[in-house]
């Protein structure tokens, strides 16, 4: 099923629907997912017929009961919400780049030790895009990322989206294991692994900041939507 400009409904199983807004990642889709991931979640408070939303960069996979609701009633209800939230999203607040209230607050800082053995890739990102290691650490801190979604790891969080002259694709080679904390660039996004695990993307930098700990209150330091900030270790 189609809807608006980019949206998209097509069941997966029998017991889902994955919503599709856009299919490319940039702030305004990536925040009218993170609008109807939310209108979903109110809409699972009231009707248990559907479970909890999984919300992706431009994209939210919903799943629902088929022995409660048929998948062609439950693509009615979903898609009248993605389309309120399509057209409630055009406001000037998501067209200028997120949700108002993210906007509103600082963006959080993550401290990062750029290039040598904190960020061995940090050489040939600069390689391939032709230019110097110094002007990636500046492209990469001189703007305040959004969190797109959460994913892969707990607490892994994919920023973004980068621009052309950052964007960089993934290793040919992916490494068994990525050193906790790791700063990384893959394709269109970059992360931070919160902790040692394997992975294909570029890495430039580490920080000491954990973006995942069961000490906190809540466990992640960003939620889909924050803003952050990458700035050079002190």
């Amino acid at each position: 099923m189609s809807g608006p400009a980019g949206l998209r409904i097509e069941p997966i199983g029998e017991r889902a629907l994955l919503i599709t807004l856009g299919d490319r990642v940039d702030r305004v889709v990536n925040a009218q997912a993170r609008r109807l991931a939310a209108a979903l979640e109110a809409l699972r408070q009231v009707d248990p017929r559907f479970g909890r939303s999984i919300q992706a960069a431009t994209s939210v996979l919903v799943p629902f009961n088929p022995l409660g609701i048929d998948a062609a009633m439950a693509t009615t209800i979903v898609a009248g919400l993605a389309e309120s939230v399509a057209r409630g999203s055009r406001g000037e607040g998501v067209a200028n780049g997120g949700d108002d209230e993210a906007l509103d607050r600082p963006p959080i800082e993550i401290g990062v030790r750029y290039g040598g053995r904190d960020g061995p890739d940090l050489a040939a990102v600069a390689d391939s895009h032709g230019v110097t290691p110094e002007k990636i650490v500046e492209l990469h801190t001189e703007t305040a990322w959004t969190a797109l979604f959460l994913g892969y790891a707990p607490g892994f969080a994919y920023f973004g989206p980068l621009p052309p002259d950052l964007a960089t694709p993934r290793r040919a080679t992916p490494r068994q294991s990525v050193p906790a904390g790791s700063v990384a660039i893959g394709g269109d996004q970059t992360a931070v692994y919160p902790f040692s695990m394997p992975g294909g993307w570029h890495v430039i930098g580490r920080t000491n900041v954990r973006l995942w700990d069961l000490g906190r209150a809540r466990p992640n330091l960003v939620q889909p939507g924050d803003r952050i900030r990458f700035v050079l270790a002190r």
